[in-house]
């Protein structure tokens, strides 16, 4: 009867110390990232209110809050007449040569936010973005929704294309724009845990269709109509609209008392 039950002890400290060491393999696991029970993973997809008289627009505030909270931006200082000039380049379409020229003559920085297949396929106008002190931005490797992902493939996505520019040009990737504007606050969180201030825009328009680009003169109406203090805008790099009109952009935002900064200049 005594072996009996030293042997139920036996496989019950068993059970126990096998049930313990599983428990604290699972702690290890997500010690760096999130806990599911916990933060919210619902899908938040970014939107804009427009306003008029070039008045800041309504961005959400429960989105707003969510961002902020985690470190991400999306518009700056109500009382200053800054705009921050982003794109998004997750192929190349002709243009950034251009777009890189027209900036350089106008001496206006921006931040180029990248895919993987653009830094492969484009080694020789990253670096040039590099060399002409521009930020580049982390876009991912993949372009997936980041609520889609679990906290290791959101690690995979960001410091995958991060070590290669890294490897290539000794360049610190530190702003990230989430793919399709989609994000959870999980994703904010396992974003900010990697090192990376997350970045939305404050303008945005339908411009990245290259078989339906908008016309010059209703694009430049669109974004001169728009331009409101701390303004993080928002183009696309493979519009032949937009490279069309750059220059006149920066003319007449210029002349309505607007200046353009770096991203590390961002002023809240």
């Amino acid at each position: 009867m005594k072996q009996k039950q030293k042997i139920i002890a036996i496989f019950l400290l068993s059970v126990s110390a096998f049930l313990l060491s599983v428990i604290a393999m699972q702690q290890e696991k997500n010690l760096i990232f999130t806990n599911a029970d916990t933060v919210s993973n619902t899908k938040i997809g970014w939107g804009i209110k427009r306003n008029e008289n070039h008045e800041q627009p309504d961005l959400g505030a429960s989105r707003l809050k969510t961002l902020s909270e985690h470190g991400g931006i999306a518009m700056g200082n109500a009382n200053s007449k800054k705009i921050y000039l982003t794109f998004d380049q997750g192929y190349e379409a002709g243009y950034t040569s251009e777009i890189l020229k027209i900036l350089k003559e106008n001496k206006v920085p921006a931040t180029f936010f990248i895919t993987a297949h653009y830094l492969n396929t484009q080694p020789d106008l990253v670096k040039q973005m590099i060399d002409e002190n521009h930020i580049v931005g982390n876009h991912t490797v993949k372009h997936k929704s980041m609520p889609e992902l679990s906290d290791e493939e959101i690690k995979n996505e960001i410091l995958t294309l991060h070590q290669t520019i890294y490897e290539k040009f000794q360049y610190e990737m530190k702003y990230m724009r989430p793919p399709k504007g989609e994000y959870s606050e999980r994703s904010l969180i396992t974003t900010n845990n990697l090192g990376y201030t997350t970045v939305m825009w404050s303008f945005a328009y339908k411009d990245w269709e290259e078989n339906n680009q908008p016309s010059e003169k209703q694009a430049i109406q669109m974004i001169t109509n728009n331009f409101h203090p701390g303004e993080i805008m928002l183009l696309h790099g493979n519009s032949k609209t937009n490279t069309a009109i750059l220059a006149e952009i920066i003319k007449q935002a210029r002349e309505q008392g607007y200046e353009f900064y770096s991203l590390d200049e961002f002023e809240k």
